[in-house]
C-alpha cells in the first residue's frame, strides 16, 4: 500500500541530506509518496511564518513527516520550529536510539541505547518573559499527565525492544516538586512493568556516569531539558550527532528528523554527511511496517561504512553527500 509522507526538507544542509535520503529510501522498494512542503528560514517569503499551517494539516492528514535541519535563531528571531510542530502535533515523545556502528570511530564499544524524553513541557517549551529590563524568567511546568505518559512509553519501548532496564533522570533533589513529581511517576509507572529493572540518577551524576561507563545503560527516560543535553552527549559517545536519528513519536503520528543543526556554513557544498538523516528515514521505515526495506537501507550504509573514499569527510573520507547516497544506494544491491 502506497504511504504518503510529509517532506520538510528544511534549510541549511537540509534540502541536501533530505534528497539524499529521499533518493535513498525511493531506491530501498519502499512505496512512498512525497508531499514536499516547506518550513523555517525558506518559507517565510512566501508564507510570512516560519510554520505555516499548510505544514501542520499535511502531518494532521498523512500521520507521518521526515523533516530535515532547520535554523533556530540563537537570543531572538522566531521560536523554534521544531517545538512549534511537536506541540501542535502532540508529538510527546522524542526518540533517539544510540549505538556504535561498525567503521565509526568512538571512545566506547558495546553502546546500544535508546534516549527518551518529553517532548510538550519543561524549560525547553519556552514558556518566558521578562521582568522589568533587568531580569528574565523562564516557567518549568512538569504534569502528571505528561510524566507518566513519557515513562509508560518508555517501558512499552523496552519491553517491545526486549530491553532490560529504564533508567531516569532528574534533579529531584533540589527542584523537589517538579523534578520530584517526574521522579514520582516514574517510580509509580515501573511497578506496573516488574519484568524491567528500573533505577533512577540524579541527572549530573548521570551524565558523569554516561561518559565512564555508558554500556551499562539501555532505555534513559528524561524531562525535555535534560533530555536534549542529554542525547547530545549520548550522540558523542558513538561519533557525533552525524550519526544519531531522532524520531517524535505521538498518539496520532510522528515526525522523523536528524538532531543535527542545518550547518548554513557549508549548506550547497555538497559536503555534508547525509548518514543522520538517511538513519531517520531507516526509523521512518520500520514505524510505517517497510521493515525488509528499512533492513536494505541498513545493509547499504553498514557496507558503505567500511569504505572510507566512500565517506563525507566528518566521516574521514572524501566523497560529497550526492556520492555518498549513490554508494549506499549500489550497496543495497
Amino acid at each position: 500500500m502506497t504511504r504518503t509522507v510529509t517532506l520538510i526538507p528544511g534549510d541549511g544542509i537540509g534540502p541536501e541530506v533530505s534528497q539524499a535520503t529521499v533518493d535513498i529510501i525511493n531506491a530501498s522498494g519502499a512505496d512512498i509518496e512525497w508531499e514536499v512542503l516547506e518550513a523555517g528560514i525558506n518559507a517565510i517569503p512566501q508564507y510570512g511564518d516560519p510554520l505555516p499551517e499548510t505544514v501542520v494539516e499535511s502531518l494532521r492528514r498523512n500521520k507521518v513527516g521526515l523533516k530535515g535541519p532547520i535554523t533556530t535563531p540563537v537570543g531572538k528571531g522566531f521560536r523554534s520550529v521544531n517545538v512549534g510542530l511537536r506541540n501542535a502535533l502532540g508529538l510527546y515523545a522524542n526518540v533517539r536510539p544510540i549505538k556504535n556502528f561498525k567503521n565509526i570511530d568512538s571512545r566506547y564499544t558495546g553502546i546500544d541505547m535508546v534516549v527518551i524524553r518529553e517532548n510538550t513541557e519543561d524549560l525547553y517549551a519556552g514558556i518566558e518573559h521578562m521582568v522589568g529590563k533587568d531580569a528574565a524568567e523562564s516557567i518549568k511546568i512538569i504534569t502528571r499527565e505528561a510524566s507518566e505518559r513519557i515513562c509508560r512509553y518508555a517501558f512499552e519501548l523496552a519491553r517491545k525492544q526486549g530491553r532490560k532496564k529504564v533508567t531516569a533522570g532528574h534533579k529531584a533533589n533540589i527542584m523537589k516538586l517538579s523534578d520530584g513529581l517526574f521522579l514520582e511517576c516514574a517510580r509509580k509507572v515501573a511497578l506496573e512493568y516488574p519484568d524491567i529493572q528500573f533505577e533512577d540518577r540524579i541527572v549530573d551524576a548521570l551524565c558523569m556516569n554516561l561518559v565512564q561507563f555508558p554500556e551499562k545503560f539501555d532505555v534513559l527516560v528524561l524531562p525535555n531539558l535534560y533530555g536534549d543535553i542529554l542525547s547530545d552527549l549520548c550522540a558523542g559517545l558513538v561519533g557525533g550527532l552525524g550519526v544519531a536519528p531522532g524520531a517524535n513519536i505521538g498518539e496520532e503520528g510522528a515526525l522523523f528528523e536528524a538532531i543535527h543543526g542545518s550547518a548554513p556554513d557549508i549548506a550547497g557544498q555538497n559536503v555534508a554527511n547525509p548518514l543522520a538523516m538517511t538513519l531517520s528515514g531507516v526509523e521512518m521505515l520500520k514505524y510505517l511496517g517497510f521493515d525488509k526495506e528499512a533492513e536494505r537501507v541498513m545493509k547499504g550504509i553498514d557496507e558503505v561504512l567500511g569504505q572510507k573514499e566512500k565517506l563525507t569527510r566528518d566521516l574521514g573520507g572524501n566523497a560529497g553527500t550526492k556520492e555518498m547516497a549513490k554508494a549506499i544506494i549500489q550497496a543495497m544491491g
